[in-house]
């Protein structure tokens, strides 16, 4: 064999070997990725089954549990349609001995919380023996102490936040940057108020005067759900509703809540039902982004419309 021959051996040898290893090093890299693939689908498979449990499956008797978390808006978790919808489940089921309403929201739009307490109002007159109780957890503000005052007992903790018994409508004005940048503003409109509190227009003291107008209005409907809800408990003074915010144990002196407890302290020495079913309608991530990212990101660069908050 000359030497020649021998190298071409070697090199056909060594080729196969180094496409061995990489066939191997493919069929590796398939594998892994087919693992990651089916663990990834198993898992999916594992939350979709958790998130579609059924809260009805549950024998006996219990408390039935519906969270207000976070702000009060049309597009998000803590919506009038989705708090309303579990309330209704949890009313409607004949193993409900009392319904927990979990707090821990800083306010929003003072329609939905409207829209929540106006529900629970006559679900309480249509299931007048399933009592209903308010629990705060960090905070309960606003809009979220609107919707609590329909219970009938608010439960805290004594570091948590309560009241903010006011309305707020907000945004920026961008009038001087535009004259800086050399922009000038065009509107056009039908309706000498149509660009009532633009952000890109002066100020004007009519539009200043009543649109504190509309939120003294708001707010008065707001101080009457609460006097209505609280009665003969709410010790009053000018402060209580101005906006301020208190912690859990001062809110029991001033009458705008009961006592000290938690979900478990309320379902086991309240309502006498230890166990605890959940009922809160829950969005997946891809629909909580899809309904917040267009909106969330107008209303941060103040560009949308303004709108009263009880926040």
């Amino acid at each position: 064999m000359t030497e020649s021959s021998g190298n071409w051996e070697r090199g056909v040898i060594e080729k196969l070997a180094l496409e061995a290893l990489r066939e191997q090093r493919r069929a590796r890299r398939w594998g892994i990725f087919f693992k990651a693939l089916t663990f990834a689908y198993l898992t999916f498979l594992l939350i979709l089954l958790l998130d579609l449990r059924r809260t009805d499956a549950f024998a006996g008797k219990h408390s039935a549990l519906v969270d207000v978390a976070g702000v009060i808006d049309a597009k998000g978790g803590a919506s009038a349609d989705n708090i309303n919808s579990a309330l209704l489940s949890a009313f409607k089921d004949k193993n409900t001995q009392g319904i927990i309403l979990r707090v821990n929201s800083p306010g929003g739009s003072p329609v939905q919380a409207g829209i929540i307490y106006d529900e629970i109002r006559r679900l309480r007159d249509l299931y007048p023996n399933i009592p209903m109780y308010a629990v705060v957890e960090d905070v309960c503000a606003s809009g979220g102490y609107y919707i609590a005052s329909a219970a009938d007992r608010i439960y805290v903790d004594k570091a948590s936040l309560i009241g903010s018994i006011g309305v707020l409508m907000d945004q920026f004005g961008f009038v001087d940057t535009l004259e800086k940048l050399g922009v000038e503003r065009r509107v056009l409109s039908a309706g000498e108020n149509k660009a009532f509190l633009d952000p890109f227009s002066p100020l004007e003291p009519r539009h200043v005067d009543h649109a504190k107008a509309l939120l003294g209005e708001i707010h008065q409907q707001f101080i009457e759900v609460v006097r209505k809800g609280r009665g003969k408990r709410l010790k009053e003074s000018p402060e209580l509703f101005s906006g301020l915010i208190w912690t859990g144990a001062k809110s029991i002196e001033l009458g705008l809540t009961d006592g000290l407890g938690s979900v478990d302290y309320v379902a086991r020495e309240v309502i006498k039902a230890e166990q605890v079913v959940d009922y809160t309608q829950k969005e997946n991530i891809a629909e909580r982004f899809a309904k917040r990212f267009g909106a969330g990101v107008a209303q941060t660069l103040g560009l949308g419309a303004a709108a009263p908050r009880l926040r």
